[in-house]
């Protein structure tokens, strides 16, 4: 779905790139992770891949449309969502997404629908302009579907967003991405992408470092340890025991064989954590 190779961009004539060649690909289907902090270039990116900044140099497909010369088409095959929301404060919900819907050339989804998808249904016809940071937030990312995008740009989805919103928000992304649609999620949150992405792309000062899935990352950069809690003559226990070790491995056998454990998971590396071992640079 997208093709990238030698992608440069300058937000002056011979200034400093914002992104240096940079070369990715995007498999149909796929939720794949753009990550990095800010001004790392993720924005810059996105914005050359939807046709918001002008190519100056590489080769950029996106939905089989090059991107030298993006045709009107493609704006009928990809949904956006932007972190700052950019609804219209004068119109309610209803007509911001009705409005809208009239811009493309294919059907679209009913206005209703969406809001409801969201939970706006109840200040379907309340003027944008009166709602909360994070319902403007969920208007803008419905309106990304209204044409039912083969390709979703989705940049920092869950920002502002209460837990149980969030968590509703990432439940209608995999649900669209089960329905075919490939996502291209722009973020610095780890934990969202850790729990979406097929693969995920670290960039930092607009140099793409690695690209991989998450499980392989944790399984590269991870080390190989289990944290127990049990319960040892009326007291309670914490051990962090490696896997590879043998007198570790049989310290754990002897724990589970007690039968006293209240809590026990693996100790794998974050995204976060290997993010920063990788690039030497944190998320902020």
């Amino acid at each position: 779905m997208i093709n990238v190779n030698g992608l440069y961009h300058a937000y002056e004539k011979g200034g400093p790139f914002a992104v240096k060649n940079a070369a990715f690909k995007v498999e149909k289907g796929e939720i794949f992770g753009f990550l990095g902090p800010s001004g790392a270039g993720k924005s810059t990116t996105q914005g050359i891949l939807t046709g918001l900044l002008p190519l100056q140099k590489g080769e950029v497909t996106v939905a089989g449309c090059d991107m030298k010369k993006p045709k009107r088409e493609i704006f009928n095959k990809i949904g956006v969502s932007f972190e700052q929301s950019n609804v219209y404060g004068k119109l309610t919900a209803r007509e911001n997404l009705n409005f809208y819907s009239k811009l493309f050339d294919v059907n679209t989804v009913d206005a209703g629908t969406l809001l409801k998808l969201v939970g706006l249904d109840h200040v379907a016809d309340k003027k944008a302009g009166e709602f909360s940071k994070g319902m403007k937030h969920r208007l803008t990312f419905v309106r990304s579907m209204l044409n039912k995008p083969e390709l979703w740009f989705l940049d920092e989805p869950t920002t502002g967003l209460d837990p149980a919103i969030a968590s509703q928000i990432k439940d209608i992304i995999k649900e669209e991405n089960n329905k075919g649609t490939t996502v291209f999620l722009t973020t610095h949150n780890m934990f969202v992408a850790d729990e979406l992405c097929d693969r995920v792309a670290f960039i930092i000062d607009g140099e793409i470092k690695l690209i991989d899935s998450p499980r392989n990352l944790k399984l590269k950069y991870g080390e190989k340890m289990v944290s127990v809690e049990h319960n040892e003559d009326g007291k309670l226990v914490k051990e962090q025991l490696s896997l590879i070790i043998k007198e570790d491995q049989d310290r754990l056998k002897t724990i589970i064989s007690r039968g006293n454990i209240e809590i026990m998971h693996t100790k794998e590396a974050t995204l976060e954590e290997i993010f920063i071992k990788v690039t030497g640079r944190g998320l902020k």
